[in-house]
């Protein structure tokens, strides 16, 4: 896909809204960014920084993706 229609596509589903957002602490952006890019096609998720204090938030276009991010963020906060 160009990025155009990347752009375009994530458009869509995020306006349909079955957007499946994700929030997580802002200390871990650069690991739930970095599962993204390395799991998923770029069309398939969406993040905001600082959607609330201290939080960021990911945006799936499938369910499937939010509980696959939800546990592999627990790792990480388990041993917070």
């Amino acid at each position: 896909m160009t990025p155009v229609e990347i752009f375009e596509h994530k458009q869509k589903w995020m306006a349909s809204g079955s957007n499946n957002p994700v929030p997580f602490h802002s200390d871990y952006r650069f690991l739930a960014k970095h599962w993204c890019k390395t799991k998923l096609e770029q069309s398939e998720w969406l993040h905001r920084e600082y959607t609330d204090v201290y939080e960021d938030t990911i945006f799936f276009e499938n369910q499937e993706n939010v509980k696959k991010i939800q546990n592999y963020l627990k790792k990480f906060e388990r041993n917070r």
